[in-house]
């Protein structure tokens, strides 16, 4: 937290390299057979690709990037001669600049990579152990901010409420086992079991920060806290003039270690009746325990004056307007006390829910349409996506999905393209594509997801 300026300003234009995605494995191979990872979206469904044994090419078993929001890089810079300017250049009128920005403007990004997995047959049914590396990030940004750095001083009053971050990282490893239960025909069920090593995490909670201007200078009145659980991090402290008391300026770090600890549980079920498959399962059912928690806070409500929000752009491209579109000061803002370390504080996971629906072609048996809907339940972060799809095998040795999305962040288009001959599978996609890139490689819709993978069956 160099600044809160900077902390909020980066998560908004990055606009999703703060997760919100649902990344696990590709919702587009949800239906799709010998897809290896579907087991990672229900217990239930271990596929194995007609195999009795897998290995996981070593990390790059599954690689899977999401990123999504309903902010988009195409909201906060513009082309104005020839040059990438932020939203905040003159050239850029208040009108164009603020009229696609939402009340809460809600980025995210997640990464899930599998270190190492390897499937087998064993204890009367298909299991799969899995080392996996996570890392979750989401970020709620008011649009009262962008108003306030884009008019500078001509409101005299800028409410920015309800600010939100999150972000965890950690490790993972899974047991997955899944069977059919006999004296129910065509039913399977399966379960999972992690062992959870924390490793990063942190919630904001800036609720409040009214600004009232005067004839010289700002009134503030903030509420904020902020939780941080990272190794031997601690804050960096600054005396204030205005409040008479110090005031969190900066983070200084002394390594990065395992700090907490968790177990999960997944819980699935398929139920095959004529053509039809029904699929059901609740994902990430658990909590990790943190420990080192380092906290800073308003305490409450508070009132102090300021005359550190002066607004002025200079620079003739995005860069230099980034460095001087507001003061550096402006991190003076929530003016957060370090309350040190408080000990430990539990986090619950957040829970996925998944159902769906497969109907096979009986004329013709590789040809399936699906549907499925996954819901994650993360306080203001939560999301669902409904998604259609066609999924075919024409060959034993190769298979494809095309699908359609609408949720929480709109509509997309996710298609996933799957080789599986003998001793060597490769599978690769998107669940939501990520269409044209700016010339830095950054989307300019916050909205993809790229799933790739190799893996080894025998």
């Amino acid at each position: 937290m160099k600044s809160t300026y900077k902390f909020l300003a980066a998560s908004a234009l990055v606009a999703g390299s703060a997760t919100c995605a649902m990344a696990q494995a590709s919702y587009s191979g949800y239906f799709l057979e010998n897809y290896t990872h579907r087991y990672q979206l229900n217990p239930a469904m271990v596929d194995m690709s007609g195999r009795n044994t897998f290995v996981a090419m070593p990390g790059l078993g599954n690689l899977n990037v999401g990123m999504q929001g309903n902010l988009h890089l195409t909201e906060v810079l513009y082309n104005r001669g020839g040059k990438t300017v932020l939203f905040t250049n003159p050239q850029v009128s208040a009108a164009e600049a603020l009229k696609h920005i939402g009340n809460k403007n809600k980025v995210g990004a997640n990464v899930e990579m599998d270190i190492l997995a390897a499937g087998f047959t064993a204890f009367g049914g298909k299991n799969v152990v899995t080392i996996s590396a996570v890392a979750d990030a989401n970020v709620m940004v008011p649009g009262s901010l962008f108003s306030l750095v884009k008019e500078g001083v001509s409101n005299q009053t800028y409410d920015i409420s309800d600010f939100r971050a999150n972000a965890t990282g950690y490790a993972k490893i899974q047991f997955n086992h899944q069977r059919d239960i006999p004296w129910v025909p065509g039913l399977k069920a399966g379960a999972a079991f992690k062992i959870l090593l924390g490793m990063a995490n942190m919630d904001a909670y800036l609720d409040n920060a009214s600004l009232a201007l005067g004839e010289n200078e700002w009134r503030a009145t903030t509420n904020a806290k902020v939780y941080a659980n990272l190794g031997n991090m601690h804050y960096k402290t600054k005396y204030s003039t205005e409040t008479g008391m110090d005031y969190v300026n900066g983070v200084e770090m002394d390594g990065v270690n395992v700090n907490g600890f968790g177990i999960g549980f997944d819980l699935g079920a398929t139920y095959d009746w004529n053509d039809f498959q029904f699929s059901l399962a609740v994902l990430d059912l658990g909590f990790i325990s943190w420990s080192g928690t380092q906290y800073a806070s308003t305490d409450g409500d508070r009132t102090f004056n300021t005359d550190a929000f002066i607004f002025g752009v200079q620079g003739d491209d995005a860069k230099d307007e980034w460095n001087n579109a507001v003061k550096p000061d402006l991190y003076k803002l929530y003016q957060l006390t370090d309350y040190g370390n408080i000990g430990g504080r539990t986090r619950a996971l957040r829970a996925t829910l998944n159902w769906g629906v497969d109907y096979e072609l009986p004329y013709y048996r590789r040809l399936h349409f699906g549907m499925v809907n996954s819901t994650r339940f993360n306080g203001p972060f939560t999301t669902t996506d409904f998604r259609f799809s066609a999924n075919v095998r024409p060959v034993d040795c190769f298979s494809a999905s095309a699908n359609l999305s609408a949720g929480t962040y709109g509509c997309g288009f996710g298609w996933l393209a799957n080789v599986n001959v003998k001793g060597f599978n490769f599978f690769i996609g998107m669940d939501h594509t990520f269409g044209k890139l700016a010339k830095q490689g950054i989307p300019l819709n916050s909205n993809g997801e790229f799933n790739m993978g190799m893996n080894f069956p025998f």
